[in-house]
């Protein structure tokens, strides 16, 4: 069995302006840096882990960093982890896409599985990649627990695959700043569910909550 800690990376400018974000190389805030901080104290713990892996993304490296420093670690890149390609859409906020693609962006949030972004990715072919390295990493670490920092549609991709749903059922996962996701991957392909988005870590004032059932 090998213990997965998903992890959302921290806040960005980008994250509060609500911009498709993508393949753009934007760095955390300074709300993002400290809910990186206290996401670090948070798994060493209550989730320790033996290697932390993370998209090449500024954003995603950063908060890996943070996680690994305060348990002795060094946080390795994973392309497999990058973050969607949005094509034509990155940069832009929902407005704007709606304007300019408007039948492509209503598909986007009602089917989100039809959905090839101009000049990027889909929702499937991030499944694909995702899925590859976390065999990857299920391979390397027989009986250890790994972290993985990534993106929101990467992470809600990554979970649909492990509970065994279809990308139509994406929009029903969701992935704040800074969450943590916890499962297992049993010795028979199948995986076990532990915990699901969460931030309790970061609303208390030490950004550290030792029982998140109280």
């Amino acid at each position: 069995m090998t213990r997965i800690v998903l992890i959302r990376h921290g806040q960005t400018a980008w994250n509060r302006e609500v911009r498709f974000r993508g393949r753009a190389d934007v760095e955390l805030d300074e709300t993002g840096l400290r809910q990186a901080e206290a996401t670090g104290r948070y798994l060493a713990a209550r989730w320790p882990v033996t290697a932390v892996y993370a998209s090449p993304m500024c954003r995603a490296m950063q908060t890996a960093e943070a996680i690994a420093r305060i348990q002795g670690l060094t946080a390795r890149p994973l392309e497999g982890l990058l973050d969607i390609d949005f094509g034509e859409w990155q940069g832009l906020s929902p407005n704007e896409v709606a304007q300019r693609y408007p039948n492509l962006y209503r598909a986007w949030l009602e089917a989100p599985h039809t959905v090839h972004f101009p000049g990027g990715e889909s929702l499937d072919v991030v499944r694909k990649r995702v899925v590859a390295a976390l065999d990857e990493v299920i391979a390397r670490h027989p009986e250890q627990s790994v972290a993985l920092v990534s993106h929101t549609v990467v992470n809600r991709v990554l979970l649909c695959a492990v509970l065994g749903l279809g990308n139509e059922h994406f929009w029903r996962l969701r992935q704040e700043t800074c969450a943590v996701n916890v499962f297992d991957a049993e010795d028979d392909g199948t995986f076990t569910i532990a915990l699901l988005n969460d931030t309790c870590h970061l609303h208390t004032p030490s950004g550290y909550l030792p029982d998140c059932s109280a």
